[in-house]
């Protein structure tokens, strides 16, 4: 919860890779809130009121995903809505001629985004999403600690890159928007 409230801030695309982890975390615990007291909150270093905050977060998280049935699999519309967001300002930035290193960036993932989407079968998903999968998916075999494929090293690398431009874009619309 307070790691989520600072990346939200500060980066928007480390705030959305964690928001996917909390719900991973979530789906761990079956959904159970007891359990994630008891056997993940209980486990901070915090004082009684931060777990109670951590506790009542976690709740409404867990309401939130069973209200919109993504209990077993998916994303929260609040973490769908950020997504959204991130894919319309990825166009509008790709549409306007004021941000040709954004544009450039992109243009060195697409062949990754391409290949991705591909091996996926998920023709139909957003390039921003893509990227963000894929980020996710060797976040999750790092935890693993499974072996990378250099490709998948230089891939993830490319797709940090351009994805940290978003970010950054993202934070400098919301502080005075952007001018297209």
């Amino acid at each position: 919860m307070f790691i989520s409230q600072e990346l939200r801030k500060t980066n928007i695309a480390e705030y959305l890779l964690y928001m996917w982890q909390v719900e991973d975390i979530i789906r761990a615990y079956g959904c159970s809130l007891p359990r994630i007291r008891k056997e993940y909150i209980d486990k901070f270093d915090y004082d009684e009121d931060r777990k109670e905050d951590m506790t009542d977060w976690y709740g409404n998280l867990i309401r939130m995903m069973n209200g919109e049935g993504c209990r077993e699999h998916g994303h929260l519309q609040i973490n769908r809505i950020v997504m959204q967001q991130l894919a319309e300002l990825n166009a509008q930035l790709l549409q306007s001629t004021k941000y040709p290193f954004y544009t450039s960036e992109y243009y060195k993932v697409l062949p990754f985004i391409v290949e991705l989407r591909n091996r996926s079968g998920k023709k139909d998903e957003d390039e921003v999403e893509t990227c963000f999968n894929a980020l996710y998916g060797v976040m999750m075999l790092r935890l693993r600690k499974k072996e990378i494929s250099p490709d998948t090293m230089h891939a993830v690398k490319e797709i940090t890159t351009f994805i940290g431009m978003l970010s950054d874009y993202f934070l400098k619309d919301k502080e005075e928007p952007l001018e297209f």
